[in-house]
């Protein structure tokens, strides 16, 4: 199990156990001699940015192609390959910015004024911006808020005791349990031995899809199902969902990058012009997880993913995936202004009713925040938002059917992993509040878990094989 402790004010998340139970073991059917497992070759391009359409890259007549990780059978016996996630990722041993003595999370929470959080920020903001000025004409920063970081931080001071306190509790089990440790000796290997060629490939796919020529849906298969020794065009992959249904990994490769796909999941890789097939799929969801692509200016100003404005966001067709009293479940900026976008408009135009907010608080292998958390720019928590599709069954009968209704202010705190969102798994968090082998959705994802249907247009991103360390052949 991914949850670690469980407490009134939430629960502490071991997000890279999550990955590694995930079943990353490629088994293969018995053989015979000279068999060899194969992979299901899609695309292979030296070129991310081609505008070609692509050939399928298997065919029988191609010889084999062994690579680090593939499993070879031997006669008469099943080839196992096991994948585990590499956990230099979740090396976070020490705060990105360390908190004043008098701010630490063991010292207990101080009563602190919205005007102090204010002045503490101004400090903070100055203190960076002198920093900045060593040696370059850099200007320091005004002690000035805009509405919107004053909005942020009233925000922040009615929830900063309840993530304080929620945390702190948490953070005492996992050390008592051994889970958090006060010193953690530093792993040997770091993120950047991983080569960078892994950011290519999965966005640029989607726009290319673009221009294939039309499907005529009444005469295309609305699943794909993985098997072993075949090969299919990318279109086929592009242009309906990939089901793994078997009770093992698969792996798959587009434009000559390898991804793991793990058992009983299910994905479609498209962006939001190509939502079609999920609808053809003809699944109702019972939980659906929302993490937008929030427009902002520091991914603006990085360009390091392509965004979507408010509207767009309403366009999103969750009625049509949704099943009756669907918990919806939104992971929202420290924004003010998309918090209130999500409350006020986007679940009202969905029909879903807003029930709770809980913050996701990222925290060091020593139970530390991983930032102040009085910083001004960036908290160590994030929001989610939590509602159901309006409905006909009443709370009183999901109490029946042991569902618990979902409380408010609850913590879901975990070490982060280094790669940028990717977000901790909530599976686990959200088993009490939703009945057993219900239909769940991730949309905008970027990994895969057994049991979900996931979107997206880089919903492959994090199954790159080079994110994992093949752990044994058997």
């Amino acid at each position: 199990m991914s949850v670690v402790h469980r407490l009134t004010a939430g629960w502490l998340v071991d997000h890279l156990s999550f990955i590694n139970q995930c079943g990353y073991e490629i088994c293969d059917s018995f053989a015979h001699p000279g068999d060899v497992t194969r992979s299901i070759s899609v695309t292979s391009t030296e070129d991310c940015r081609s505008t070609s359409t692509f050939a399928a890259a298997l065919s029988s007549s191609d010889g084999p192609t062994y690579s680090p990780g593939d499993a070879i059978e031997t006669e008469g016996k099943p080839a196992k390959t096991r994948y585990m996630f590499r956990e230099e990722f979740f090396d976070i041993s020490k705060p990105h910015i360390a908190a004043a003595p008098e701010e630490q999370l063991c010292q207990g929470c101080p009563e602190v004024s919205l005007a102090e959080i204010k002045a503490n920020s101004n400090r903070e903001e100055y203190q960076e911006g002198a920093k900045s000025d060593i040696g370059d004409s850099k200007r320091k920063r005004k002690c000035v808020f805009n509405q919107g970081e004053l909005d942020a931080l009233e925000y922040h001071s009615k929830v900063r005791k309840l993530i304080w306190e929620g945390t702190l509790h948490l953070v005492q089990e996992g050390l008592k349990s051994g889970f958090l440790h006060h010193t953690t000796a530093k792993l040997n290997c770091g993120k950047n031995n991983v080569p960078q060629h892994i950011v290519c490939g999965l966005a640029e796919l989607c726009e290319m899809a673009k221009q294939f020529p039309a499907v005529n849906e009444s005469d295309h298969q609305a699943v794909h199902v993985l098997e072993d020794e075949t090969s299919c065009p990318e279109q086929d992959l592009l242009s309906c969902v990939v089901e793994n249904s078997s009770n093992c990994a698969k792996t798959i490769v587009l434009m000559g990058q390898k991804y793991l796909v793990p058992p009983k999941s299910s994905f479609l890789l498209s962006d939001i012009s190509c939502f079609q097939p999920l609808l053809n799929y003809k699944k109702k969801y019972d939980v659906i997880v929302i993490d937008p692509p929030w427009e902002n200016k520091s991914v603006k100003r990085s360009n390091r993913y392509s965004h979507l404005s408010l509207w767009q966001i309403k366009q999103i067709p969750v009625p049509a995936l949704a099943a009756p009293n669907c918990l919806v479940v939104t992971w929202v900026t420290n924004r003010q202004k998309h918090l209130r976008f999500v409350k006020d408009e986007l679940y009202p135009h969905w029909s879903v009713k807003t029930l709770a907010e809980w913050h996701w608080v990222k925290i060091t292998r020593a139970g530390e925040f991983v930032l102040p958390l009085d910083s001004l720019h960036k908290k160590p928590y994030e929001v989610l938002v939590l509602g159901r599709v309006q409905g006909v069954v009443k709370e009183t009968l999901r109490k029946s059917e042991g569902v618990l209704p979902i409380p408010e202010h609850q913590l879901i705190v975990s070490i982060p992993c280094s790669l940028h969102s990717h977000k901790p798994p909530l599976a686990a968090v959200l088993a009490e509040f939703i009945k057993p082998d219900v239909e769940c959705l991730e949309l905008f994802a970027r990994n895969l878990q057994p049991g979900w249907t996931s979107w997206g247009n880089e919903v492959l991103k994090f199954q790159h094989i080079d994110y994992f360390t093949l752990l044994q052949n058997e």
